[in-house]
């Protein structure tokens, strides 16, 4: 991992893991084996305190099991770094400078938030600050790049990569061993900027050196989503709203079990709740339905999540961040689910 992975000093700041009931271990102190890969959505992340109430389904998951997880930026971030991109193409500068301070200004608000002590404070706080030199050195030097989109792809990407930091800083304060890394490390991309295809294979090859060693010592890596890279080293993105399938990604590189979708709703419904007085949850569906819904025009998961899923015959959870005692829909291999599907399986 480079520097932007894992900062200097980061294996003396890991806060250590407890003795007895550690992270891995079950109620019956034997080790599991069971790795989960969380992913949260932006409107999961937006703020401190919705950053530790995450963190704690994290801490909770991580007493019986190994634990990855994959983040979104905070909800409304990418849209501002892409209004930056936008200013700079009318001519803006520097009002898409201020925006980039603004930026920076909106994350070190969620980290004073925080309240952490007062070395992490101040090492997430030069971190953060660090990110936000990138990002105006970007801002800067817009006009020789040549390339608008693989511009707007690297303008895009801060706001994972301020997300994971911030994620990985709630967990510390839980005392959560946690590492942020950058998922441009290990998922290899195409070049079709804004809509980079992933190399999985090699993904996953790349990606099982950088997490596997971290979940073997008991610590949780928090990977930025939506990123990742070509094979000279220029970031990419998969495509907006994409996280669902980084996470997907990542659950492969580290054959997890399961994948949860941490998102706002309870699990999937036959139809819009918020439009219909009919529709109901949906409490188990195999790869076939959830696809089916999909298709039908359902907002259920990103499109590519499920084929990925099924591969490996992964279950995947869609649960709600604010309710977690909600069960959530259970999406898995159809001879493990009962169909959950009104008949025709209309939404």
């Amino acid at each position: 991992m480079n520097q932007e992975n894992v900062p200097e000093e980061a294996a003396e700041r890991r806060p250590a893991a407890q003795p007895g009931a550690a992270l891995w271990s079950g109620g019956d102190g034997k080790r599991c084996s069971k790795v989960v890969a969380f992913k949260f959505g932006g409107s999961s992340l937006l703020g401190a305190e919705r950053m530790l109430h995450a963190a704690r389904l994290v801490r909770e998951a991580a007493q019986k099991s190994k634990v990855v997880v994959v983040v979104s930026a905070m909800k409304g971030v990418t849209d501002h770094l892409l209004t930056i991109e936008k200013a700079l193409a009318a001519g803006k500068v520097p009002y898409a400078r201020r925006e980039a301070e603004v930026v920076l200004e909106m994350h070190l608000e969620v980290l004073e938030n925080l309240r952490l002590d007062e070395e992490s404070d101040r090492r997430v706080r030069h971190e953060l600050q660090l990110l936000e030199h990138d990002l105006l050195h970007e801002v800067a030097g817009w006009r020789q790049s040549t390339n608008r989109a693989e511009f707007s792809d690297r303008l895009a990407s801060f706001g994972e990569r301020f997300s994971a930091r911030l994620f990985a800083a709630a967990l510390e304060k839980l005392e959560v061993a946690s590492v942020p890394v950058t998922s441009s490390e290990f998922v290899l991309t195409c070049d079709t900027f804004r809509d980079a295809q992933p190399h999985l294979e090699q993904s996953k090859l790349r990606g099982r050196k950088i997490l596997l060693p971290l979940l073997k010592e008991g610590t949780v890596p928090v990977v930025t989503g939506f990123i990742g890279a070509t094979p000279d080293g220029r970031i990419t993105t998969l495509g907006r709203n994409s996280s669902d399938f980084s996470g997907a990604i990542v659950a492969q590189v580290v054959d997890a079990d399961e994948l949860v979708i941490w998102t706002d709703v309870d699990g999937i419904y036959t139809a819009n709740p918020q439009e219909s007085a009919e529709a109901r949850l949906l409490h188990e569906l195999s790869y076939e339905e959830a696809h089916a819904l999909a298709a039908g025009g359902a907002k259920v998961l990103h499109p590519k999540v499920l084929p990925l899923a099924a591969e490996s015959e992964m279950v995947v959870w869609v649960r709600n961040t604010f309710n977690p005692q909600a069960r959530g829909t259970r999406i898995g291999p159809a001879s493990e689910c009962s169909s959950a599907l009104p008949s025709g399986g209309a939404v």
